[in-house]
Parts: structure tokens; C-alpha cells; sequence
């Protein structure tokens, strides 16, 4: 392998290294129990106090309403479960999309097997979840909806604003998976009429391992672990205090240089977008041609395995990926794709790439020719593809 080139930033990122600095001092120095009563274990919870603040100013949000979690799974499933069990005596239906990451999709599932109902809303063709969907499926017993910002795989954005006010004319909370969204598209919580919201650090050049829920003061939902006083009583865990410290300083990053940014990342994600479309037979783009992150493109290109294509891809140096990172070690297509109306063969054959400001314009011209090299090559070998020129009909009309 002669490069490598990272396109992989839907499934982490990398640290950033004024990140690390900032971390270092809370593992080595100052790492006493923000718990603790002496000033030693004060100042790593003076620490928190000040990271909960920055963050909560990029939100929207007030300090008070953010609460640490150890990642934006743990958020999702705290504010599904257990905001569902608070309110279960006013109801016990819940709405939810049928392109949710699996951390929403499978908490949903779980508690269908409690006891609750849950509705699953469509999507239109682009990924797009309509509010009149959203208001015929809403009912009197409705406590919860919970819809995701911006989509993991597609890239899809959401008018979450216009969504979390038909949940709230009809009496129901909001809240929204915004793990894929937060430091890549404004938000503000209050602007937005979010009621909560799933976050995590390592989406946005933070560690691993630290996320946010925020929930939106007056709320009842109930607490999710059990041990101790941590979080005002609601998430009881010793604080990992230099990630959470890791998690402040790399959104502050991330928004000082936001508008820069987005505007390289969109530059390069649509010259990849136009050469691939233009210079790559039955291909189609999946998600929002311009109502997506400005990182993210997806394809599906016929008579292609996923699987091989991007083993292929390696070996030419281009990290990407099929789709969820969380859902990697499975071999059914994505329920995402299928969602949006891909039938099976074709969502099998799907890529995703997500571009990071350290992406060049160069990294994506190489990447475009291995694509081309590669799908080629395999389709030289696909038997669906040679009955297709010898003039069968396609899978689909994708191209």
C-alpha cells in the first residue's frame, strides 16, 4: 500500500492533537475523584463544570441540562427506555423512522417486548421523514418521538424543527439522535424545540468513549445507571474526566472553524458526487442530493458486492465503509438503504464515504479512479453483470 486515505469520518475520527494536550493533565496530574470532598477531587469537578458549559453554550442548551454518558448508544437507549418508563401511565406509544442507527431501532424493539407499541415511520425515496407522516401516525397515549437528525449511512438531514413541533402540538416529547449531526450542521436545542438530544465525542475529533444526552429541564425521565449521585443523580458512574475534559475542547475546535470546514468538506463531497455520477455506469446516489451532511456521499453501484468492493478498495490505499460501522459484522443489506426503496441485490453493493478536513482534492481524485478501476474489475467477474451486456434486462434502473 503506497497511501492510505481516511473516508471513514461517519465511523470515527481522528483525535485532534491539541485535544490530546488537553487530556493529558486529567490522567497523569490532576486525577483526583470529582466525588471527592478535598480540593484535589474539586478541581477535576471544576474541570466537568467548565466542559459542561462550553458544550451546552454550542447547543443552545443551559449547563444544567447536559448530562455525560459514555457514548451516543448509551444516550439513545437512556432516553428511549427510560423516558418511556416515566410517562408509561400517560401512555405507552412510542414513534420512531425505520432509518434509526440500531442504537434507537434496537431500544424500540426492546420495549415492544415490555409492554409498549411503537410506530416505525416511512421515508420518501431520499430519506426524507415528512412531518404529515409523522402527525397521522401521532395518537393520545403518544409520549415519545424520536428521530434521528441526520442519517448515519445516507447522510440525510432532517427538518428536525418542523418534526419536533408537530410531536409537541400533539403532547409529545422530542427527542433526536444527533450523533452524525452535532459539529457538521448548526443546532440549537431551544431554536429547534428539542426536548433531548444524543451526542458523542469521537463523531467530532473528541475521544472515544464520552457522549452527552441532553434533556431539556422539567423532564421526569428517569435515571438510566444506578450507584451513586454522579450526574445530579441521574447517571451514576465515576466521571471520566479527561475525556469528558477531550469532549469540550474538541467541539470548541470543531465550531471555531465551522463555516471553513463545512465549506471544504461540501466542495469535496460534491466534486466526488459529480465525477462519480458522470464518469461510473449504473451508480445511483443514495440520500439528499444537497440536504445532507456536508461530509457524507453514498453510493450503490449494480452488479457490485459491497463487501469486495471495499476489501478492494483497501488495497488501493481508500478506507470506507458499507454503511454503519456498528452494524459491520453483519451480512444483511442495510435496513437504511432498504428503507429508501433499494431492493436487496442493489443495496448489497453500496459504499459509503465521509470526508474530513484533512481530505484533499487529490486524496478524492485517486479515490474516484480506484472506484472506477475497481468496479470494473468486478464487474468483469460478476455473472449478473456479463447477462446484463449479452442484453438482460438491469437489476434496476439506477443509471
Amino acid at each position: 500500500m503506497t497511501r492510505q486515505i481516511y473516508l471513514d469520518n461517519a465511523a470515527t475520527t481522528a483525535v485532534f492533537p491539541e485535544v490530546v494536550d488537553a487530556m493529558l493533565p486529567y490522567f497523569t496530574e490532576q486525577y483526583g475523584n470529582p466525588s471527592s470532598l478535598y480540593a484535589f477531587g474539586q478541581d477535576a469537578k471544576a474541570a466537568i463544570t467548565d466542559a459542561r458549559a462550553r458544550i451546552a453554550a454550542h447547543l443552545g442548551a443551559q449547563a444544567q441540562d447536559i448530562y455525560f454518558t459514555s457514548g451516543g448508544t448509551e444516550s439513545d437507549n437512556w432516553a428511549l427506555k427510560a423516558t418511556a418508563e416515566a410517562y408509561k401511565d400517560k401512555g405507552r406509544h412510542l414513534v420512531t423512522s425505520s432509518i434509526e442507527h440500531h442504537a434507537i431501532s434496537h431500544s424500540a424493539e426492546w420495549l415492544e417486548k415490555q409492554g409498549f407499541e411503537v410506530t416505525y415511520l416511512p421515508v420518501d425515496a431520499d430519506g426524507i421523514i415528512h412531518p404529515r407522516d409523522l402527525a397521522a401516525a401521532l395518537r393520545p397515549d403518544t409520549t415519545l418521538v424520536s428521530l434521528i437528525f441526520a442519517n448515519n449511512e445516507i447522510g440525510t438531514v432532517q427538518p428536525i424543527g418542523e418534526l419536533a413541533a408537530v410531536a409537541h402540538e400533539h403532547g409529545a416529547l422530542f427527542h433526536t439522535d444527533a450523533v452524525q449531526a452535532v459539529a457538521h450542521v448548526p443546532i440549537d436545542v431551544a431554536e429547534l424545540g428539542i426536548d433531548m438530544l444524543s451526542a458523542s465525542a469521537h463523531k467530532f475529533h473528541g475521544p472515544k468513549g464520552a457522549g452527552l444526552l441532553y434533556i431539556r429541564k422539567g423532564l421526569k425521565t428517569r435515571s438510566f445507571l444506578h450507584g451513586g449521585a454522579q450526574e445530579r443523580k441521574r447517571r451514576a458512574s465515576t466521571e471520566n474526566v479527561p475525556c469528558l475534559v477531550g469532549m469540550a475542547r474538541a467541539l470548541d475546535l470543531c465550531m471555531e472553524r465551522f463555516d471553513e470546514r463545512v465549506a471544504h468538506e461540501l466542495g469535496l463531497r460534491d466534486h466526488l458526487i459529480d465525477r462519480v455520477l458522470a464518469e461510473v455506469e449504473h451508480v445511483r446516489l443514495n440520500g439528499h442530493r444537497t440536504l445532507r451532511l456536508p461530509n457524507n456521499a453514498n453510493f450503490s453501484f449494480e452488479f457490485v458486492e459491497g463487501e469486495s468492493l471495499l476489501l478492494t478498495l483497501e488495497q488501493k490505499g481508500v478506507l470506507g465503509s458499507s454503511g454503519s460501522a456498528c452494524a459491520s459484522g453483519s451480512l444483511d443489506p442495510s435496513h437504511v438503504l432498504l428503507a429508501i426503496g433499494l431492493p436487496h441485490e442493489i443495496a448489497h453493493g453500496s459504499l459509503r464515504l465521509t470526508i474530513g478536513e484533512e481530505t484533499t482534492r487529490e486524496d478524492i481524485d485517486y479515490t474516484v479512479e480506484a472506484i472506477k478501476d475497481v468496479v470494473e474489475r468486478l464487474r468483469r467477474m460478476s455473472p449478473l453483470f456479463e447477462d446484463f451486456v449479452h442484453g438482460k434486462k438491469a437489476l434496476s434502473a439506477v443509471k
